[in-house]
């Protein structure tokens, strides 16, 4: 029997939700791409503005603060305007602020430029995972995993992108302007596809503390990925600059190397859950990052510190999609909210370790910077129970 109503035959259709998917692997791509611009070239801005190093430290936590001022205000937007508009926006954000950094005449301009970025960034963040929450729903097995993939796949392209420019010797901007360009583009082609309603409940218990204490084991999880996260990806390229003598087109490499680690680490664990489990992920997850934190702290050349990078990004990798996936069945009807509470975890995780490994770096100790947050895995190995399986799948 056909339907009678166009609308209703669009919703669900196998090639909306492939489209939704694909939409959405684009917008996660540009983000991990946008950050790892910002990223990589610090060293390449601080020196071209003589920034102090404290100066530097505290910008970079400012982004963290304004990105979560930024979720809050993603949350609205799309509880106003959907995720797809949300994001739509967030990227074009995301490209003015990228041009402004690689051109700013000032300090005043390039700190504002940074806010703006962190704004962008954050609102993007509950766009993207809202939308990819839904599209994990519909297809009724784990895909999280995918879209983080191309999270990793953008920023490995980024970083290599900014290698590329300074060895070129070319101006930060140009390569910020590329990039710009890129995130410009994907929002202009996000089309919005329809979901399958019914994979949402209509009634949701109300949201209040209880739903904190259920979010808490996702949330330190987070934060000890974010810390690490914040350590490898702020720092790592003035890391090698600084302590390992590197030059300006090599310093990008670790952070380059780091998200290669993801691709990989993200591209198997949606596999992997569906084969071991994700407790046993979570945990093996946990203790491969410890042991390429020590060897990243104790590496004696630039060489060494980029092949631990990577490891720390196998690792590292697979925890954050498996907790937003987790934390988003808590509430499958609510997950925006869920997300936007969760994400308070992520930017703490990302002030601390970007705030700590700035003030440990200013005075030398960037080796300490990158030991200590290998004890953190034993929250990650605590946390590790909390975690769900998505339906359909039969892991241990």
């Amino acid at each position: 029997m056909s339907v009678s109503t166009p609308g209703r035959a669009r919703v669900g259709r196998p090639a909306d939700r492939a489209g939704a998917r694909r939409a959405t692997t684009l917008a996660f791509a540009a983000q991990g791409m946008s950050v790892a611009a910002v990223y990589t070239t610090v060293p390449a801005v601080t020196e071209h503005l003589r920034l102090s190093p404290l100066l530097t430290t505290a910008t970079l936590v400012g982004v963290a603060l304004t990105a979560g001022v930024g979720s809050f205000l993603g949350l609205a937007a799309v509880r106003v305007a959907g995720p797809v508009a949300t994001m739509r926006g967030a990227l074009l954000t995301a490209a003015t602020a990228l041009t402004l950094i690689g051109w700013a005449p000032g300090t005043a301009t390039v700190i504002c430029a940074y806010v703006l970025f962190g704004l962008a960034v954050g609102g993007l963040d509950v766009g993207v995972n809202t939308r990819a929450a839904a599209i994990e729903r519909a297809y009724g097995r784990s895909v999280f995993g995918s879209f983080y993939t191309a999270w990793s796949v953008g920023g490995v392209l980024a970083a290599l992108l900014t290698a590329g420019v300074a060895r070129l010797d070319r101006p930060v901007g140009v390569g910020l302007a590329v990039q710009a360009g890129v995130l410009l583009a994907v929002a202009v082609c996000l089309r919005t596809h329809a979901l399958p309603a019914s994979q949402v409940p209509s009634a949701q218990p109300p949201l209040g503390r209880r739903l904190w204490l259920r979010l808490l084991p996702f949330g330190l999880v987070l934060l000890v990925v974010y810390v690490v996260d914040s350590t490898v990806s702020a720092w790592s390229a003035v890391y090698l600059r600084q302590t390992l003598g590197a030059s300006l087109a090599v310093a990008p490499m670790a952070y380059a190397a780091y998200q290669a680690g993801t691709v990989v680490g993200r591209a198997t664990v949606d596999r992997l859950v569906q084969r071991v489990g994700t407790v046993a992920v979570v945990r093996t997850a946990a203790l491969v990052v410890a042991g390429a934190l020590v060897g990243m702290a104790m590496a004696p050349s630039w060489p060494f510190a980029v092949l631990a990078a990577g490891v720390v990004g196998l690792g590292a990798s697979v925890l954050a999609p498996l907790c937003l996936a987790s934390a988003a069945r808590l509430r499958p009807g609510a997950s925006e909210t869920v997300l936007a509470r969760l994400n308070l975890f992520n930017y703490a995780g990302v002030v601390t370790g970007g705030a700590v490994s700035g003030l440990l770096g200013s005075t030398g100790e960037f080796r300490l910077a990158y030991a200590a947050p290998a004890a953190l895995a034993v929250l990650v190995l605590t946390g590790a129970r909390h975690f769900t399986r998505p339906p359909g799948t039969s892991g241990a």
